[in-house]
């Protein structure tokens, strides 16, 4: 088992609860996001159980993560939106360096790779101008709610493992990020259990098309990484803030986000 995956689940489950933060980017920025594809995509083959000593302990850190920050988040969220986002901000920014040389972009990229780049950063940019409404909580759970609720999930997870893409932003497009956040502060058991099979399934899935592309087209889906990553910016980004105390806390929170991502891309890439 690879227990030190624990903490490093931990962190792709507190990015995974925030609206435009991807899971998946920070496991570009852990270096292990080839390993966790290569991970999903092989749990039913041959090696399942040297995967599955890769997944235990990562799924282990991904649920305590959102177990336990799920209620920290909403407080920060509702107290300090602006700052919390610049932290993730200063995070993203900070991964870039490492994706850049990850794809090797300097001695490999070519001008269509560069065109794939921008195309990835247009298509996620462009989620920050689409207008998600407040629903509540879907009180009444019918059949037809589990439905929704395990394709949100499918989807959901679809998106979390592409770098740039939040499937908590996915969730919160689809109307259903409320009931799925309030399930897990409160335990219910059932929704919880509905959402959980849609993720793996969808997990399942895009880990096969992504590790196919990572396969016999490395450098382009690395350009196209770089691109979701790069256009994720503009999803997160909160607008200036409104006032001095809040502009000082959003510089110290950007430059912490920036820290912790040259501190872990520091010990990860060369661990």
């Amino acid at each position: 088992m690879e227990w030190k995956n624990i903490y490093r689940g931990m962190l792709m489950g507190a990015s995974d609860v925030i609206p435009g933060v991807s899971g998946g980017t920070i496991a570009v920025l852990l270096g292990i996001y080839d390993r966790l594809i290569a991970a999903i995509n092989g749990i039913f083959g041959k090696e399942w159980k040297k995967q599955l000593g890769f997944l235990l302990p990562l799924g282990i850190g991904v649920g305590t993560a959102i177990l336990l920050l799920s209620r920290l988040i909403e407080w920060l969220f509702e107290h300090y939106a602006g700052p919390t986002q610049f932290f993730f901000l200063g995070l993203i920014i900070g991964i870039l360096p490492y994706l850049f040389h990850e794809a090797e972009a300097k001695s490999t990229f070519q001008v269509k790779h560069y065109g794939v780049l921008l195309i990835g950063a247009v298509i996620v940019g462009s989620m920050a101008f689409i207008q998600t409404s407040e629903p509540g909580v879907i009180e009444n759970i019918t059949t037809s709610t589990y439905i929704l609720l395990f394709f949100s999930g499918m989807i959901a997870s679809s998106a979390m493992i592409l770098p740039g893409i939040s499937g908590s932003f996915m969730l919160l497009i689809i109307g259903v990020y409320p009931t799925i956040i309030g399930a897990i502060s409160n335990l219910k058991l059932d929704v919880i259990a509905v959402v959980g099979v849609g993720i793996i399934i969808g997990l399942l899935v895009m880990s096969k098309i992504i590790n196919f592309f990572l396969k016999n087209y490395r450098h382009g889906t690395f350009a196209l990484i770089i691109g979701l990553v790069i256009g994720s910016i503009f999803v997160v980004y909160p607008g200036f803030p409104v006032n001095n105390e809040l502009l000082i806390l959003s510089v110290v929170t950007f430059a912490g986000g920036l820290l912790v991502a040259y501190v872990l891309g520091r010990v990860e890439y060369r661990s």
